[in-house]
């Protein structure tokens, strides 16, 4: 196979019009030539961090929709399914990957359970990691979570970044807001990048201190704004990547998106592909491909350098995308799940009153990070309720795992204004999440999840709509574009509801994520993240 097109080298900073010649899936020349092609030749594009489970899609369903934006390869962090099914989960994503031509380079999860403070599926201790390190399917430990055990010098945790340094494999950070002495020691522990970062002066810290930065530009976390001015100048140690990336997201763009946005602003477009394509193949040592011979013909077609439009999509030298259409086909594969709870009655969802004060999670659009306020109660009998006029919602989460008392809360800025909308995709133990306008609604809604095993909702006195994800739960055994509509069209039941959230379902999957600050709700309870201690809902 001969490719002709003006050639981006983007190692050697040059670009030129020659032919590419592939032998066996491998660059075997790379030639100037003249010729009338004017499409421009790049290498693939690398998102650095994300949990494929986010999208909704199992490996093969999300590999036919990222090859069409130009991505061939993610650094995959399995650690979502890995908190519902273990090391089998792991396996799942390893071989379902390998049922299509995409490159998918999983890690070992570091943290799961990810706290002690939530119920998970499973446990992955220090002996099990030290198994999957040596496994070279496995490239690097993935996000260290626990980073108040880093710092205090929890010996499980250490064993685990020990494990990843015998095998000679990147540790990956996780440490949102951590600055100062504590993220000099937090890099001093062997942990290597950080894609939490959500402020300029937090990322520049962090790079002078010898991390490599993820710009983060996901379906709930964007940081694109935040952190983009520190590329010119530390391109070399940064990367693109979406962390979590819903299906109705995906299917608009993926990396493509954040390199035409970085060249808009006037940034050199060599700095950027070295950010997009070159810096994760180097730093997590993947066999993905750079333009240069001997390499593996990891390459997309674009239409140019400005819009990153893929017109063509090469893995290993197989066209797998053209003109937006992919051509890797649907595969058959089994399903797991790990679901055991029994349906909740209305009564399960009442909080008995013992103060007029309450503390609320305040959600903010486009961060992961939460706020605590103090609000009034709105009391009803012997009970406390959601006050809609000032958008302070109930909220629970529901072990689903085994059957307990649900764990309550309100939260502020959903917005919804009748009814209730659910998830078992809340982070990172992937309990039964919801947020809802009364008693009834909620417990509907967390019901009709059970019923069918994992799955988002939306529901109402009038309606009640669902979306299926019988894998573990979390994912769903339809195509993209299928799971992508049905998503995008609960999106816009919640909104019609009243949430003015851009990523409603996504923002409420990490209302349970306790390692990020501020005040999020496990099964087990309240939980403020900076004190790392379960806090009373009621204030005395």
């Amino acid at each position: 196979m001969i490719l002709r097109g003006q050639i981006v080298d983007v190692l050697n900073k040059r670009i030129f019009k020659g032919e590419i010649t592939v032998k066996e899936g491998r660059i075997v020349s790379v030639e100037e030539s003249y010729h009338d092609e004017e499409n421009y030749i790049i290498p693939g594009f690398v998102d650095a961090h994300i949990h494929i489970e986010s999208s909704m899609l199992v490996p093969s369903m999300f590999a036919p929709l990222a090859v069409t934006h130009g991505t061939v390869a993610t650094v995959s962090d399995p650690h979502e399914i890995a908190n519902v099914m273990g090391v089998a989960g792991v396996h799942f994503m390893i071989e379902n990957g390998k049922k299509v031509p995409f490159k998918f380079n999983f890690g070992a999860p570091s943290c799961v359970p990810a706290t002690t403070f939530e119920s998970a599926g499973a446990i992955i201790d220090s002996e099990v990691i030290k198994t999957m390190m040596a496994h070279p399917e496995i490239k690097y430990l993935a996000e260290m979570m626990n980073y108040p055990g880093v710092l205090f010098d929890d010996p499980e945790v250490l064993k685990k970044i020990a494990w990843a340094k015998h095998f000679d494999k990147p540790v990956d950070g996780h440490a949102p807001g951590v600055l100062g002495d504590d993220i000099s020691k937090y890099i001093a522990a062997g942990i290597s990048t950080d894609h939490e970062c959500f402020t300029y002066e937090e990322g520049l810290e962090k790079l002078q201190k010898g991390m490599k930065i993820l710009i983060r530009e996901g379906s709930a976390a964007k940081n694109f704004e935040a952190l983009i001015d520190l590329l010119p100048k530390h391109y070399e140690n940064m990367m693109f990547c979406s962390d979590d990336k819903h299906p109705d997201d995906l299917i608009e763009g993926h990396i493509n998106q954040l390199c035409a946005r970085a060249v808009a602003k006037g940034i050199d477009v060599f700095k950027v592909l070295q950010v997009a394509c070159v810096n994760p193949v180097k730093h997590y040592n993947l066999d993905v491909g750079l333009l240069q011979i001997g390499d593996p013909a990891d390459l997309v077609v674009v239409e140019d350098l400005k819009d990153f439009k893929p017109l063509k999509t090469f893995i290993s030298g197989k066209l797998v995308s053209e003109n937006g259409k992919s051509l890797i086909p649907e595969v058959p594969f089994d399903i797991i799940n790990n679901f055991n709870c029994s349906k909740k009655a209305v009564d399960d969802f009442k909080i008995k009153p013992t103060s007029d004060q309450i503390r609320v999670i305040e959600a903010l659009d486009g961060q992961l990070v939460t706020q605590e306020i103090l609000a009034q109660a709105k009391i009803r009998g012997d009970n406390l309720i959601s006050d809609t006029k000032s958008d302070i919602l109930k909220m629970t989460v529901v072990n689903r795992y085994n059957d307990s008392k649900p764990a309550m809360a309100f939260i502020k800025n959903f917005g919804l204004r009748e009814g209730a909308i659910a998830s078992s995709v809340g982070h990172d133990s992937h309990n039964i999440i919801a947020v809802g306008a009364d008693d009834a609604s909620i417990c509907k809604a967390v019901n009709l999840l059970i019923e069918n095993q994992g799955g988002i909702c939306a529901v109402s006195d009038a309606f009640k709509q669902v979306v299926p994800l019988p894998v573990a739960g979390i994912m769903s055994d339809q195509d993209g574009e299928t799971i992508g509509k049905q998503y995008a069209q609960l999106t816009r039941i919640a909104k019609q509801m009243g949430s003015k959230l851009h990523a409603p379902y996504m923002t409420l999957s990490f209302m349970a994520l306790l390692v990020i600050p501020e005040l999020k709700l496990s099964d087990q309870g309240l939980f403020n993240g900076k004190t790392f201690k379960f806090t009373p809902l009621q204030v005395s």
